[in-house]
């Protein structure tokens, strides 16, 4: 079972400060880079694997989904998110990514948020979410990108210039990565860019695109805290598609 740290108060209590959970979508950077690697979703059956508070289940119905199946091992993310929606066509239900046990070809899209990195076993998900799809539907999902996720301690360093610099330890070296993020000890499981891919390509998917996201420049003029983020890739978004 995969650790179940959103429902510490102390990391709820911080995350749910966050602006994207304060503004929703409008406050994540990377959603525009996100909408347009999304297919047409009216009249689809979408599962959001990681849901959340629900802010992208709400998203694609006002898109014209057809319904949404909205999972999270929170009880504390879907009790919010329940109370955020009024929509029959919303399904939210407690579920471990580790265990994912979908109906066979149930779903057009299947999609994540920053979801997967805190899956062990990321194989077994990702046939798991083939085997729900229909024949040419969609995976899009982002996860942190392996070379943030790889730092033993991750923070910003200074090199001998005084430019900031993230560390990259043992990239090659996969498995467990703790860090101390609005709780100690936040479990999440770093993969080489090469094993998602090619992950993905043994399931049975082809790759439609990938994007590295860093902010623009007229994202960076509107939030310069954000110029940081142009200094290495945060973030990895990826659009497949169910051969």
């Amino acid at each position: 079972m995969a650790q179940n740290i959103y429902d510490n108060p102390d990391f709820f209590a911080g995350y749910s400060r966050l602006p994207r959970q304060v503004q929703g979508l409008d406050g994540a950077p990377e959603w525009p880079a996100i909408r347009a690697l999304l297919p047409d979703v009216a009249g689809r059956r979408v599962a959001d694997l990681g849901c959340g508070f629900g802010w992208a289940a709400r998203w694609f119905r006002r898109q014209g989904a057809a319904s949404v199946l909205g999972l999270d091992l929170s009880r504390k993310m879907i009790d919010r998110a329940r109370a955020d929606t009024d929509d029959a066509a919303i399904d939210y239900r407690i579920a471990d990514l580790e265990q994912l046990d979908l109906p066979g070809a149930a779903f057009d899209l299947v999609y994540s948020a920053l979801a997967f990195h805190y899956v062990q076993d990321f194989a077994r998900l990702i046939r798991s979410i083939h085997a729900a799809l229909v024949p040419g539907g969609d995976l899009v999902f982002t996860i942190e990108h392996p070379i943030f996720m790889a730092a033993a301690h991750p923070h910003w360093l200074r090199d001998e210039d005084g430019r900031q610099t993230w560390p990259v330890n043992g990239y090659s070296i996969e498995g467990e990565r703790r860090t101390d993020w609005f709780a100690k000890g936040v479990l999440k499981y770093h993969r080489t860019l090469v094993t998602t891919v090619n992950t993905l390509l043994g399931a049975g998917f082809r790759l439609r695109r990938i994007e590295e996201f860093a902010p623009t420049p007229e994202q960076v003029a509107a939030m310069p805290e954000l110029a940081e983020e142009r200094e290495r890739p945060m973030m990895l978004l990826v659009a497949a598609q169910s051969a």
